[in-house]
């Protein structure tokens, strides 16, 4: 929904809900947290031992986002550091041939992680999670935001634009259309290195 008020263009925009409501602060001596999946019963959980790194709004189309959210909120742990505790059985893997392996619960959909299996790929050994599926507050705070444009691959009106990274930027997440500047420079010398 979109007003125009004195020639400044106003959306309402629901980027995420932790990010919306006021993100919670980092807890330095963080310990980790368990993920559960949105079942009610026989729920998938997943251990993660310490704190993540990267922690980010991502608004591209392959990430699970909660409902009505524009981004999802996503960050990286080693891989040593992920056990699923309970209800394996209920996960797949939701596309083969993408290189990040999201690991969904096939009853409710939500993605519990993401794993690289490329061994020369530069995140290799780290997996990807979304910190919203635990009832722990401490988690590393969001840092940026992510492939930005790719949310109008999924519907967004690109009038909104705008609006939506002013509001990304306001509430201190530097929006970019690919990763964060730290980020794009460990790909780029990964890749030098090879």
């Amino acid at each position: 929904m979109t007003n125009k008020t004195e020639n400044k263009v106003v959306v309402n925009v629901n980027i995420h809900p932790q990010i919306d409501k006021g993100m919670s602060p980092t807890l330095n001596d963080f310990k980790g947290g368990e993920l559960k999946c949105h079942c009610k019963s026989n729920a998938v959980t997943v251990q993660i031992i310490g704190q993540i790194a990267h922690n980010h709004a991502c608004g591209c189309s392959k990430c699970w986002k909660p409902e009505g959210a524009l981004f999802s909120l996503v960050a990286v742990v080693s891989k040593d550091n992920v056990k699923v505790t309970s209800n394996v059985d209920k996960l797949k893997v939701i596309d083969e041939s993408a290189a990040i392996k999201r690991f969904a619960c096939t009853d409710c959909g939500v993605h519990m992680y993401g794993r690289i299996d490329n061994t020369g790929h530069p995140f290799f050994g780290l997996d990807f999670i979304h910190t919203e599926l635990s009832a722990q507050t401490g988690w590393a705070a969001p840092e940026f935001a992510a492939f930005v444009s790719s949310i109008i691959e999924t519907g967004t009106d690109p009038k909104d634009m705008t609006a939506i990274r002013q509001t990304l930027t306001s509430q201190g997440l530097l929006p970019y259309d690919c990763l964060s500047p730290v980020l794009m420079d460990a790909i780029a010398t990964h890749i030098a290195s090879n």
